[in-house]
């Protein structure tokens, strides 16, 4: 038994004497599963950008249109009275931006694997935090912001990057053998 089929015996099922390899089963079961992920984390992040703390606040007539398009603006701004705000809130709104979007790098480039493109997962990622940004201006729960741009997607961008690491680690051990040597 190896080091990573102690920690996780699951991959003991998927190694076969040329190395790790999936088989087509196992790989349709896997794009199941994402995509079923991938269906939740879109409605529990359209839940927490759109409806979490907001409804029953306030009617639509009582809300401003609230923006900002000054880059960086809110980032100085909340590092700037950081500590009046607290630094939870001061983390939630730097990073929480970045990481509520890294499931959508990481997840999408699995449940489709023709468009496994760094430019086309980000601009996905900048697509749709477009789409939620501007939602947010027009239904009034939320503030339109650049900086929630620019965070969203370097989310994406950073979960596309572990999604590029680990199938690169998992194509070099796909190619192992048992032996630990590289297959011809």
């Amino acid at each position: 038994m190896r080091a990573g089929e102690r920690v996780l015996p699951s991959l003991a099922l998927f190694r076969n004497n040329k190395g790790l390899k999936l088989n087509k089963n196992v790989k349709k079961k896997i794009k199941t599963v994402c995509t079923i992920l991938f269906v939740l984390y879109l409605f529990l992040l359209m839940y927490f950008l759109f409806f979490a703390d907001r409804i029953g606040i306030q009617s639509f007539e009582e809300r401003e249109y609230r923006y900002n398009l000054v880059f960086l603006q809110e980032i100085k701004r909340f590092w700037t009275y950081r500590d009046q705000l607290g630094i939870w809130s001061v983390l939630l709104n730097l990073f929480g931006n970045v990481v509520g979007f890294i499931p959508f790098g990481f997840i999408l480039p699995i449940i489709h694997r023709d468009i496994r493109s760094f430019f086309f997962i980000t601009f996905s990622g900048f697509t749709l935090s477009l789409c939620v940004e501007t939602i947010q201006l027009v239904t009034k729960l939320g503030c339109f912001d650049v900086d929630d741009l620019m965070m969203n997607t370097l989310g994406t961008a950073l979960g596309y990057l572990f999604f590029a690491v680990t199938y690169l680690f998992y194509k070099r051990k796909k190619g192992e053998t048992s032996n630990g040597k590289e297959e011809k």
